[in-house]
């Protein structure tokens, strides 16, 4: 484990990314078979593969409390040091006292994150993570901290540590990252580029993938001159899901990555239904049916002649009623019924589709979802709903999103008219030729969105507000990617309600990178849609941009960081506007 954040101290200690990538190659090669996929795993910033379940369950203040009891140091001197540093692992390493090394190997430290993944409650847990870190030394401590965190911040991407394992056994980096995004664990990857077997690498069923991202467009003009074999579907204003069936259930991810499948519990008893091994792509929706509480549950198609026959989608406010529930009442999914509107598929019985352009694609989802399948209910579902005083049962809906082509700018004016008719939000316009491609946000998928320019930021710092506001963070700083660094573009206080405002002010205090008295700096986690007139150029953020009357949309959980937009969208925007 010294060795391992000996590494890191070296990784960080550089800005370049070449030598990023050889320091980890080096490692890599120097380890012994029986750490070198562990090692990796870590080099991620997780304690498990990225496919497990398994969390450990470690919160901030049990490592904050672990730390004081171990060091000594007064709740002062602690945030004192975290204040300096602005992570808890190095304010390990700083208030730690100093001990002789003890062997602790990288496999010692895996046993013990898989036994405090398996202990119940807090209190069992700080036993076993105070016995981890009472045998590491200061520096070691550092980096358990970080890696139980989920990052190590030494500038060490995932993406890099692909790029370390492809240089390290002269392998493909694309069939490096191809490999592990289906497997969903890095360490395996490693392995199996070491047998030089990364293309017999398979899906994992419940393992989500990256979603395929769209660019936006400001007209219809520009959208066909991308492409002109298009298929057009309506923009909705709801949240991008990926749905897994396998094993006789079906499970719900997020853009995250993240498991939703406990917030739409009707949901999956339909998509059940469905042939094993497959995976969609698609938008939840708050969904009013013109038949809701006494259709049954049911998988139907839409067409593109009558695409609002089976009802249309609520604005995003209503949805967001469902979002982050671990328990979700049957009054509730009665009160704000919900739609899963399949647009893709990507894996059917087992067999990757990605590769498979998007017009073969269609043709698949097309015969899935072309005629309504039966719902399995189990005896304790069904007995939950006979409880109820309502004898109505809840409406799950999954739906094939209808699709129109268009050929011409007046095809997608008319489309995009009906689209806003239906209270959507725009078109998304796709090239029929186009592969699935996870993660990237390329030209083959666009968005028309007409009534506002907006673009989804990252808040790098907050400070307090003024008047009624005063003891709140409620002014923003945002930022877009340019590249691996974040550039600030803008700074928004309106738009937020008092009890989002509330409750982000208290999420920014614990995540202060850099107290600059009523700024504060803060780890660049969350996620905004902000809206604005126009754009600038302007000296006097580093993007070289700035906004005229940015507000914010909404916050946006269910986007990584990583999701924000880019200065090259940004400045697409300033090219594209009348000045």
């Amino acid at each position: 484990m010294l060795r391992f954040a000996q590494t890191c101290e070296a990784i960080a200690a550089t800005t370049k990314k070449m030598e990023k990538i050889a320091i980890v190659a080096d490692y890599l090669r120097s380890l012994p078979a029986s750490d070198v996929a562990l090692a990796a795993v870590f080099l991620s910033g997780r304690p498990f593969a990225a496919y497990r379940e398994t969390t450990l369950q470690v919160g901030g203040s049990l490592v904050w409390r672990t730390l004081a009891e171990l060091s000594g140091k007064s709740e002062q001197a602690l945030t004192e040091s975290y204040r300096r540093h602005g992570d808890s692992g190095s304010v390990a390493a700083d208030v730690l006292p100093s001990r002789a090394p003890a062997v602790l190997s990288l496999g010692d430290v895996q046993r013990a994150f898989e036994q405090i993944a398996v202990a119940r409650g807090p209190a069992a847990k700080g036993v076993l993570l105070r016995d981890l870190l009472q045998q590491a030394t200061p520096l070691e401590a550092k980096y358990i901290v970080k890696i139980i965190s989920g990052d190590l911040r030494i500038g060490l991407k995932e993406s890099l540590v692909e790029e370390a394992i492809a240089r390290t056994f002269g392998v493909s980096l694309e069939q490096v990252k191809r490999a592990n995004m289906l497997l969903g664990d890095i360490g395996e990857t490693l392995l199996m580029a070491s047998a030089n077997q990364l293309a017999e690498a398979r899906i994992r069923i419940f393992q989500p993938i990256d979603f395929m991202l769209a660019s936006p467009v400001e007209s219809a003009e520009d959208a066909l001159g991308y492409f002109e074999n298009a298929a057009v579907e309506d923009k909705y204003d709801g949240i991008r899901a990926q749905a897994h069936i396998g094993d006789g259930e079906a499970r719900l991810f997020s853009r995250t990555r993240d498991q939703i499948t406990e917030s739409f519990p009707e949901l999956p008893p339909v998509l059940a239904g469905l042939p094993e091994g497959t995976i969609l792509d698609g938008e939840i929706v708050a969904w009013s049916s013109r038949g809701a509480g006494s259709a049954a549950s049911s998988i139907a198609p839409l067409t593109e002649n009558d695409p609002v026959t089976e009802g249309r989608a609520l604005p995003f406010s209503t949805l967001q009623q469902r979002l982050g529930r671990k328990r979700v009442s049957e009054k509730m999914m009665r009160d704000v019924p919900v739609a899963y509107l399949v647009f893709d598929v990507l894996c059917f019985e087992g067999g990757l589709l990605l590769d498979r352009n998007l017009q073969e694609r269609a043709q698949i989802l097309d015969k899935l979802l072309a005629a309504p399948r039966a719902v399995v209910v189990s005896q304790s579902q069904a007995q939950a709903r006979l409880d109820f005083e309502d004898d109505q049962p809840s409406c799950a809906t999954i739906l094939r999103a209808p699709v129109s082509t268009a050929r011409s700018a007046e095809d997608v004016e008319k489309l995009f008219a009906a689209a806003r008719a239906r209270g959507n939000e725009g078109l998304m316009i796709k090239d029929l030729d186009s592969m699935y491609t996870p993660g990237r946000r390329g030209k083959s998928w666009l968005k028309l969105k007409r009534e506002l320019a907006t673009l989804d930021v990252v808040v790098t710092a907050v400070e307090y507000g003024h008047g009624k506001r005063i003891g709140v963070l409620s002014d923003y700083t945002f930022a877009v990617w340019d590249g691996d660094q974040l550039v600030n573009i803008g700074k928004a206080y309106s738009g937020l309600t008092d009890i989002e405002i509330a409750e982000m002010t208290e999420w920014f205090l614990k995540h202060v990178t850099r107290d600059e008295g009523l700024r504060l700096a803060v780890e660049p986690q969350i996620v905004l849609e902000v809206a604005f007139n126009n754009m600038m150029k302007s000296s006097r953020h580093e993007s070289g941009y700035a906004l005229r009357f940015p507000r914010i949309i909404r916050l946006r959980p269910d986007k990584r960081a990583g999701d924000a937009d880019t200065l090259d969208t940004a400045r697409e925007i300033y090219d594209r506007q009348d000045r």
